[in-house]
């Protein structure tokens, strides 16, 4: 019997085969989708699907700060807002920005701060807005995957794209790309943000217990997940930019 956000479920996280509640191997992740350039009036924007996580991400900038005092007269600013939409989640959410979504915008600016190459614009700010449709465990990292996109489709420069996917611990068991079942239920949960062309991590918080063999593990399988990502990321990029007949 395992605890799913306060109510009890009879649900099996992992079986003796090694399969996930939703069909997985331990080291695979859920089906990705991105599609760059889909906001005619952003200067940049990206939709994901990430399993069941529908985003939206949209950039608008470099444009004037306002107010004034707030700009930075050596580097532009980075400014992220990640909203949930009230029917993003099984309960209607209110509108009203929640910490949790303070805490993520936060967490997302610093994890794409390293790879914007802001000093190229002082006195100005880079606006990035996500909004999430429908979440299904995992929103952080695909916001980050879709804002990064996003950032590239809008032409700012860039030292590498942002790639973000979680590792976790669930059934006793190192798995990779935790969904919303075994976010709830699980051991542990570690979203990874990462920049494979500069070997850097830009994102790395933990959600539960792991020894440091089972920490060090984690890392690499999250590694793992992120350059699988990387890899959709730049397609969605030359897809809009040098398919056929464009």
């Amino acid at each position: 019997m395992i605890n799913l956000g306060g109510r009890k479920s009879d649900m099996v996280l992992l079986d003796e085969n090694g399969i996930r509640c939703d069909g997985r191997k331990v080291n695979e992740t859920r089906k990705v989708m991105i599609k760059a350039g889909v906001l005619k009036n952003a200067s940049g924007s990206a939709y994901i699907e990430f399993g069941g996580n529908k985003i939206l991400a949209g950039v608008f900038g470099p444009r004037d700060v306002h107010p004034k005092h707030m700009s930075n007269p050596d580097t532009g600013i980075l400014r992220v807002r990640y909203h949930m939409e009230p029917f993003s989640v099984g309960e209607r959410k209110n509108p009203a920005p929640s910490r949790r979504e303070i805490e993520i915008s936060k967490v997302i600016k610093e994890a794409l701060e390293p790879a914007v190459m802001l000093e190229k614009f002082p006195r100005t700010a880079v606006d990035v807005y996500l909004e999430i449709l429908q979440a299904d465990g995992g929103t952080r990292c695909a916001a980050l995957d879709a804002a990064s996109v996003a950032l590239a489709d809008a032409g700012i420069p860039m030292r590498d794209l942002v790639c973000a996917c979680a590792s976790g611990k669930a059934g006793d068991a190192l798995i990779l790309d935790v969904n919303n079942e075994e976010d709830q239920a699980g051991q542990a949960d570690m979203p990874i943000g990462y920049m494979p062309n500069l070997g850097k991590i830009t994102l790395l918080q933990l959600d539960g217990v792991l020894t440091p063999d089972e920490f060090n593990k984690c890392i690499e399988l999250g590694v793992e997940g992120c350059k699988k990502v990387y890899e959709i990321q730049k397609n969605a990029l030359r897809e809009k930019y040098f398919s056929k007949g464009d």
